[in-house]
């Protein structure tokens, strides 16, 4: 796999091999989508951008690494399917979307929705300051849906998201577009 000396240098610095991995496979994500490492690079604030000027959202999560790639702006986030989410629910669920089901996987499965929701529209938006709990709510949610609707509020501005979700290996993976973006 060609590097840049950037690259490669900063994979030469990484102590954890699972860290290695993470960054290597979405190399290896970025030539499947017919990129090369010389097409990505990262702003100030450490937001990934290609060089063709779409769009492009990054996330790893234990054994999985995944990129979206578009001609709009978008947000991917891969989460575990864990029971520590209930414990820091509270930092990041308000109370129109707190699950209730009948059973605690149910709830995991809920919350890490909910989470990978958040995740990704934040990685869209960006914003200095924004709050999972005070500014972003997820609308027409359902643990069992694939599809719901986000919505970000800050300071007098509000954007609306298509929310996807998707299971697999133990895992959760939640995916966003801003809607009415073009």
């Amino acid at each position: 796999m060609d590097l840049t000396t950037q690259s490669r240098n900063r994979l030469e610095s990484m102590k954890s091999l699972v860290h290695q991995c993470g960054f290597l496979s979405i190399r290896w994500a970025l030539k499947a989508a017919g990129y090369v490492d010389a097409d990505l690079f990262y702003d100030t604030q450490g937001k990934p951008h290609l060089t063709d000027g779409r769009y492009i959202s990054i996330t790893h999560a234990h054994a999985f690494s995944g990129i979206i790639v578009s001609d709009q702006p978008v947000g991917i986030d891969i989460e575990a399917q864990r029971h520590k989410i209930i414990r820091i629910a509270h930092k990041f669920v308000n109370a129109q979307e707190w699950p209730c089901h009948p059973t605690i996987e149910d709830q995991v499965t809920a919350l890490i929705k909910l989470w990978t929701a958040k995740e990704s529209m934040y990685k869209l938006v960006s914003q200095t300051g924004l709050s999972f709990l005070n500014h972003m709510q997820v609308m027409n949610f359902s643990p069992t849906n694939t599809q719901a609707l986000g919505r970000v509020a800050q300071q007098e501005e509000s954007r609306q998201f298509d929310l996807r979700f998707f299971d697999f290996e133990g895992h959760t993976c939640g995916y966003t577009r801003e809607l009415g973006a073009t």
